[in-house]
């Protein structure tokens, strides 16, 4: 009876979390603008969205800015997390509660603040700033999912590959970052899907011109929701579901492979 009842209580979560997604969903085949009532099976709003130079210009920089500030901000991280790894404790600590800072900060502050950051350098607000913004915010979620992984690896595996005759860049790029792999995918995947889904931060760093979807979303539902957004976040919402299946599917074919090479070594 407890597991029936835990098993309920997980269902009744996720049914909370994802009812409005298949409502959204569902109503973006609706043939009527209207919310209210159902009046047929279109296609129409997809192709109104293609067609529309706005949504098509601010998702084109949304992908642009999010895949340059994952890869930017998945490299400094991964290299920050590795560094503050082999600090002594105590500036370990202190840079691991200044990573942390970001994270719980509100986003308005952080948009303002880099608002007036670019202000003083005289800088010209569009693409570059949006993307040195997104890029900022990225960095601890980036930290914080590479971590874990690192105090998970054993602390002489580096020193075994050199006494192989490895060489040090050899055993940091076959040996160390295998392991750090997952959580560096994860950081990857996270800081992806922020800067797709920011809008407070971007909204005070971008420039004429340079919107991306989240500003282009709230403008126009400050008119009224459009079934065209709907159709949007469809894609959006199955773009990720069908990414996320495809690294895990990949992930676990990579620990299975590597279970396998252990099983036959032993």
């Amino acid at each position: 009876m407890k597991r029936l009842l835990q098993r309920f209580y997980v269902f009744i979560i996720f049914l909370f979390l994802y009812a409005p997604i298949f409502v959204l969903m569902a109503y973006s085949f609706n043939s009527s603008r209207s919310r209210g009532a159902w009046s047929g099976f279109t296609l129409k709003w997809y192709r109104e969205l293609f067609r529309d130079r706005t949504i098509m210009m601010s998702l084109k920089y949304t992908i642009i800015i999010a895949v340059l500030a994952a890869v930017i901000s998945t490299i400094i991280g991964t290299a920050s997390a590795i560094g503050i790894s082999r600090m002594r404790r105590i500036p370990r600590n202190i840079m691991m509660n200044i990573s942390y800072l970001p994270v719980l900060n509100p986003d308005i502050i952080t948009g303002v603040s880099l608002m007036i950051l670019f202000i003083f350098l005289k800088m010209n607000f569009g693409f570059w700033t949006m993307l040195i913004a997104h890029i900022t915010f990225n960095i601890p979620y980036v930290i914080l999912s590479v971590m874990p992984k690192i105090k998970q690896l054993d602390p002489n595996i580096y020193e075994a590959a050199l006494d192989l005759g490895a060489s040090p860049n050899y055993a940091f790029w076959r040996v160390i970052i295998p392991q750090l792999m997952p959580g560096i995918v994860t950081g990857f995947m996270l800081a992806f899907t922020l800067s797709i889904d920011d809008f407070v931060i971007s909204f005070f760093t971008t420039g004429v011109g340079v919107p991306n979807l989240s500003i282009t979303v709230f403008s126009m539902a400050r008119r009224g929701v459009n079934p065209k957004i709907n159709a949007l976040s469809t894609l959006m919402f199955l773009s990720v579901l069908i990414l996320l299946i495809v690294v895990n599917i990949r992930m676990s074919k990579d620990v299975k492979s590597k279970k396998q090479k252990e099983g036959i070594i032993i």
